[in-house]
């Protein structure tokens, strides 16, 4: 099991179990059906759902729901393929809803 001692986690609300660590953190500055949502370069411990072509604020892009492994919550959804140019830098990235988080120090 890795060690994270030291490093603030993330975890899932619901069950605590940790799905992303602040260093792999992007940005603050997105949103999801529940509000606010940060973008992560990595996450842990999910599940990834069917990939679907949806239209979000930004454009049409191809995306996965992300649920926890441990109690089964939607988290957000991982970017698969995004079809503008300008938002390619979002695939492979994972959006978790703050909603469904809590920071652990």
């Amino acid at each position: 099991m890795a060690d994270f001692s030291g490093r603030p986690l993330y975890n899932c609300r619901n069950c605590q179990n940790h799905v992303a660590i602040s260093s792999d953190l992007l940005s603050k500055a997105f949103i999801a059906k529940s509000g606010q949502a940060y973008l992560f370069s990595h996450a842990m411990n999910i599940i990834v759902g069917q990939k679907e072509d949806r239209k979000l604020m930004t454009g049409l892009f191809s995306v996965a729901d992300i649920y926890c492994c441990n109690c089964g919550e939607i988290l957000g959804w991982k970017y698969v393929r995004a079809y503008e140019i300008k938002q390619k830098f979002k695939e492979g990235k994972f959006i978790i809803e703050r909603a469904k988080i809590s920071k652990e120090y």
